[in-house]
């Protein structure tokens, strides 16, 4: 996000909750009478993009389409940051509204200018976006450019990904039997949540296939009854019990 000077002007990122994009849009539509009072273009630009996010997870596009129509009149004394925000989001749009095809020009474009202004946390956002509108191995190739821009990147909203990315290509990984590279990708995504200092419980998905499986055996013996886990007063036995298959495959989100 754009900072401003002013410091009435919070950093609106924060106030995301994704779970509940009504309340969002609402705390967001707060802010914009003093974000226009203020003049501050790429702001008011950036957080109209947001909006019009909260809009397309209501599913409401022809709503964020016309915002997003209002922040594209606005992108020439916006910036860069403000233009990628606004190629993401309108790529979201039409993903979202079934139209994957005509989201695919928006993200490949944001993904340029990502790179290009050193954006990196929204040229991560925009090869992640590219992996879900491809599938098969489109899709991991496109994650697999995400995941090496938020290695290679010192910047820490872009190294974010990082947790979610190694998740991911490791369930993928899983899915197609290559189980050394699926734990590779687990251990990893565990070390970066350690790293960070939030260690989660660590939820299987799959629990009668992977046992079947020689993975199973590894990734049991490694981790669920390691002193790793014990260490940080992780009971797995406890946090299977209630579970859903379904929940397991989250895992290290």
């Amino acid at each position: 996000m754009v900072s401003s000077s002013n410091h009435s002007l919070p950093d609106f990122d924060s106030l995301w909750n994704y779970d509940k994009p009504a309340e969002t849009e609402r705390k967001f539509r707060e802010l914009l009478p003093r974000a226009k009072d203020f003049g501050d273009s790429g702001y008011q630009a950036e957080l109209l993009t947001q909006i019009a996010r909260t809009l397309g997870l209501q599913r409401h596009f022809a709503a964020a389409d016309s915002v997003l129509d209002e922040v594209l009149k606005m992108l020439p004394q916006a910036g860069e940051e403000a233009r990628v925000r606004y190629l993401l989001e309108r790529g979201r749009v039409r993903n979202s509204s079934g139209e994957p095809e005509k989201a695919r020009p928006f993200f490949e474009e944001a993904l340029e200018v990502g790179r290009k202004g050193a954006l990196d946390d929204y040229a991560v956002d925009a090869a992640h976006m590219l992996a879900i509108v491809d599938s098969g191995q489109a899709a991991l190739d496109w994650n697999i450019k995400a995941l090496a821009m938020a290695e290679n990147s010192s910047q820490p909203k872009a190294r974010k990904w990082l947790g979610s990315l190694y998740n991911n290509i490791g369930w993928t990984y899983f899915d197609m039997q290559k189980y050394d590279s699926a734990l590779t990708l687990f251990e990893k995504a565990l070390a970066f949540r350690q790293e960070q200092g939030k260690v989660v419980p660590i939820r299987i998905a799959k629990w009668s296939a992977p046992r079947q499986s020689d993975f199973w055996g590894r990734w049991m013996k490694r981790w669920l009854f390691s002193g790793n886990l014990k260490r940080n007063g992780h009971n797995p036995a406890k946090s299977r019990m209630g579970m859903s298959s379904k929940n397991w495959r989250n895992a290290f989100l």
